[in-house]
């Protein structure tokens, strides 16, 4: 059995879905994939059930009922992989612009050491390919203004691309997270910093998917804009309970 687990969310990712499978199990490191499927209307689920009889032990797969955001997905992925014994736990998008060949890098910061191991865009300057300028300011920027109010020492805090130690996501209490949409990547790491877990950054280059549709939208950005005060507010008023 392998020790890592790479846990993709998908909704409406038939274009991208096989090539991004087929691609990790090319590794030389052998990693398990979780797809957590939101019911997809284009039939994602069924493509990836087809995939599992060639892919027995190592493609695993979870529909839910309905659309129900990015950051439920991953808890339901990540309780999936605790209660299995998974020792690496790896967040990835569908869509290529997590290059699967960085996994082992970031399997690699953790083994010497870090905790969470982020793939940043933002480490070294600004890695994003094919992105308008208008939104690599609002990422950018999104991301000083969470350390500002966070206090956290990440360049990307906003960033999907992640390995976390099972310890870590042992220790916090996933009942808990809040934020449903892309701000879940920054309360995750926000409550990772605050038990005192080491968080690594992997500098990566983040190219913008070629096939299939975005899931970005003004709620989600809206809620990553005011979450994070409100988010800061929690931890400081219900230290003990946050």
């Amino acid at each position: 059995m392998s020790d890592g687990l790479v846990i993709i969310p998908t909704f409406n990712e038939i274009e991208n879905i096989e090539a991004i499978i087929r691609t990790v199990f090319e590794l030389k490191k052998e990693y398990h994939i979780l797809i957590v499927d939101d019911n997809s209307p284009d039939g994602t689920a069924t493509n990836v059930k087809h995939l599992q009889k060639e892919f027995p032990q190592q493609l695993h797969l979870e529909v839910r009922l309905e659309k129900s955001g990015l950051g439920t997905a991953y808890i339901h992925g990540f309780k999936w992989a605790l209660a299995r014994g998974y020792k690496f736990i790896f967040e990835m998008d569908a869509d290529f612009s997590h290059k699967p060949s960085d996994l082992p890098r970031l399997h690699r910061a953790c083994l010497n050491g870090a905790d969470v191991a982020v793939g940043s865009r933002y480490k070294k300057g600004v890695n994003v390919v094919n992105w308008p300028l208008g939104r690599i300011l609002l990422s950018y920027g999104a991301s000083f203004y969470v350390k500002l109010i966070t206090g956290m020492k990440v360049h990307d805090p906003t960033a999907g691309f992640v390995c976390y130690k099972r310890e870590v996501l042992a220790a916090l209490d996933l009942d808990k997270v809040r934020f449903v949409g892309y701000a879940f990547q920054i309360e995750m790491k926000y409550r990772a910093y605050l038990k005192k877990f080491r968080i690594e950054e992997v500098s990566i280059i983040f190219t913008d998917r070629v096939n299939g549709k975005s899931k970005m939208s003004s709620s989600i950005i809206w809620e990553a804009i005011f979450g994070v005060v409100r988010m800061r507010i929690r931890s400081l008023l219900f230290k003990n309970s946050f």
